[in-house]
């Protein structure tokens, strides 16, 4: 029992965390809300019932909250630990599977030079948003290295950032 109270904690915690971006069906089905919120205040505002007035106020500033909220959600950038809630929801996509490198596994460091061999361009992560990583900055790239990821400057071979144990 206690071990299933604490799970729940911690889905409870994470489950914020994790946003989907917005289609643009739903901005657009959100600025139509707005549309008909601005024509309901129109009404109430002719027809002079201050209630009607208040009530259509609230309704269209709720109404713009939301498009906010949902232009926020859908230029969203991820930060370094998004994918975390988001992979424990998607298994399959994070599955190690038959992946082999012709080197061995080495535990790299941010700072750490590495050879061109390790961060070819075919252990690049060329999506690194469908993993919820954050975006990889100009000159760099995700590079994956059996369970782990590195960010690597691949001008000169440095380490970045390590993301230790992200394939399952």
């Amino acid at each position: 029992m206690r071990k299933l109270i604490v799970s729940l904690m911690m889905a409870a915690t994470i489950a914020p965390a994790v946003a989907a971006a917005q289609s643009p069906g739903e901005l657009r089905r959100d600025r139509q809300d707005i549309r008909e919120q601005r024509r309901d205040l129109y009404e109430a505002q002719r027809r002079g019932d201050r209630r009607d007035v208040r009530e259509a106020r609230q309704d269209l500033r709720e109404a713009r909250r939301e498009y906010r909220e949902d232009l926020r959600d859908r230029d969203r950038r991820w930060s370094r630990d998004d994918w975390r809630g988001y992979r424990n929801q998607n298994r399959a996509l994070y599955a190690r599977g038959q992946w082999r490198a012709p080197f061995r596994y080495n535990q790299w460091r941010p700072g750490a030079r590495i050879a061109p061999s390790y961060y070819a361009q075919r252990y690049w992560i060329n999506d690194p948003w469908r993993y919820r990583l954050p975006p990889a900055r100009p000159n760099t790239r995700w590079v994956r290295h059996y369970n782990d990821v590195l960010l690597v400057d691949y001008r000169r071979g440095t380490v970045l950032d390590v993301i230790r144990n992200f394939y399952w």
